[in-house]
């Protein structure tokens, strides 16, 4: 089936999302839509679904104009969209969900479980996705779980496909397992959409991309454009991709971490007998599958975590039952993976947010009262070095692009005296420019003797910072492995496996 969108444009109050932008996906193409976080890529794909309703424009099949008050008008027209948060019942089965919403029955108006069994088996042996109907869900690997997305919507006739950001939550070989699939779907005359910002992943599959930049097509390329080119295309100017870094100094173990527990609100054991070191001067990168215990691990670095049994040691002091305040105070610097939730106050201006952590002492308050000149001065200065775009520093934190935001985060962490940086997710929603000026930030760290600990689940960006990797798998260490290690090992590792013997570091 041929898709065409032509002059999309949808608004949001004043915040032009989608600007008259003109997309061709012919039958059995997977085209790439490329774009920084922000762009309009996912706004697009929920015009043409049927959950957002464009303000001009218009959708075509096979050159029939489409008009979809809801997803299940689009659905009925063939077409299906795998979201990047899979949108499936933990406690159905495969079947129960693949019927969820298109139910068939018999006689008295019973459901039809049966032929939802029959469905999912033809389909998973028709592509070898290898799926149990009778499964339950919540029992399956996420990479299987994305498979049984990709099952409801051909179930439903689905000859137009949307993968929105797909690989968000897999590893490398499910990666790699997705990209066969989406082959197999095109050769049987399926057209794909599949929306992205890695560059890797494009090139890989891609027959077209087209590249959106704030709301707006800027450009088409082949899959043999190189990564530089497709980052420029993305941020409008050229980009260094790879991180400029000299082999460690490394100087003394600054954090000692040993028999590390930490057990949710609900009892379960999320972080399990953890222990590892990092040395002055050195990066220490924690891979793995979102969800397997990263999280509580940098909460319990920063005192954020109360059910926490083992000990952290920070240059011979212990960090354990201390407030979080106290732990900031001892030169623990704090990136955290949401900024919106944990890192920054919206409703502040920029220099307020640039003092968020230091509220109580001098050079910003002094008596109880607040140093408003020493605050500007600091603010303009950090705007400056970290190169915040903004309209100055009493522009409220909220109005700032993702990439912007997370630079108020790092100025006001990078700015005080440190003894340990602690960076989750550094780069996430951020575009590639912003990333290049993250990453450069955080080796500068390392370079000045900080050890810091990064917990990210972008492989790319890992392998760039990392002197050392230390793997996570549900709430365990799998290994800690040099920097260099390949791709296929880390993805391997990721899915618990024990790395080979001799590669552990």
């Amino acid at each position: 089936m041929k898709l065409e969108l032509r002059g999309i444009t949808k608004r949001f109050g004043s915040l032009v999302a989608n600007d008259h932008i003109d997309l061709t996906v012919e039958a059995g193409e997977i085209h790439a839509l490329l774009g920084e976080n922000g762009a309009g890529k996912s706004t697009l794909m929920n015009v043409l679904y049927g959950l957002y309703q464009a303000d001009d424009g218009e959708v075509l099949l096979d050159d029939e104009v489409q008009h979809f008050a809801g997803p299940g008008d689009a659905m009925a027209a063939g077409i299906g969209m795998v979201h990047q948060h899979f949108m499936l019942i933990p406690v159905f089965t495969v079947a129960e969900n693949v019927m969820l919403g298109n139910e068939s029955t018999k006689a008295l108006g019973r459901l039809d479980l049966a032929a939802a069994r029959a469905k999912v088996a033809e389909i998973s042996s028709r592509f070898g996705f290898h799926v149990d109907p009778d499964t339950l869900v919540e029992d399956l690997p996420v990479g299987v779980q994305q498979r049984v997305e990709i099952i409801k919507a051909l179930s439903r006739d689905a000859r137009v496909l949307v993968f929105d950001e797909p690989t968000a939550v897999l590893t490398p070989q499910e990666t790699d397992e997705l990209m066969g699939m989406m082959r197999q779907l095109k050769e049987s005359g399926t057209s794909i959409v599949f929306i992205t910002h890695k560059l890797r992943e494009v090139r890989e599959v891609a027959d077209r991309i087209t590249v959106i930049r704030l709301g707006k097509v800027v450009g088409e390329a082949a899959p043999t454009a190189s990564n530089a080119e497709l980052a420029s295309l993305m941020v409008g100017r050229a980009v260094e991709l790879t991180v400029q870094k000299q082999e460690p100094t490394l100087g003394d173990d600054a954090l000692v971490v040993e028999h590390l527990t930490v057990v949710d609100p609900i009892g379960q054991l999320v972080v399990n007998d953890v222990g590892f070191t990092v040395r002055r001067g050195e990066i220490l990168a924690v891979a793995g599958v979102q969800g397997n215990g990263q999280t509580e691990l940098t909460e319990a670095l920063l005192g954020l975590q109360h059910r926490v049994q083992g000990s952290i040691m920070l240059d011979g002091t212990e960090l354990i039952g201390e407030r979080v305040r106290t732990v900031l105070e001892s030169g623990v610097g704090f990136v955290p993976e949401d900024r919106n939730e944990d890192g920054l106050v919206g409703e502040f201006t920029i220099a307020e947010n640039l003092m968020l952590d230091r509220s109580e002492a001098p050079p910003f308050v002094r008596f109880g009262n607040l140093q408003r000149g020493a605050l500007a001065d600091f603010a303009r200065k950090m705007v400056e070095e970290f190169d915040i775009r903004t309209q100055g520093i009493d522009e409220y934190v909220q109005n700032l692009s993702g990439g912007n935001q997370q630079k108020v985060v790092l100025a006001r962490e990078l700015s005080r005296d440190l003894r340990l940086l602690v960076a989750a997710q550094p780069t996430r929603g951020v575009d590639v420019g912003s990333i290049e000026f993250i990453h450069k930030r955080i080796v500068a760290a390392r370079d000045a003797g900080v050890p810091v600990v990064v917990v990210s689940t972008e492989l790319d960006e890992v392998a760039a910072l990392a002197d050392r990797i230390m793997v996570m798998y549900r709430g365990r260490i799998v290994g800690i492995v040099p920097g260099d290690t390949p791709r296929d090992v880390l993805g391997l590792m990721m899915a618990g496996e024990t790395p080979a013997e001799g590669a552990a570091a």
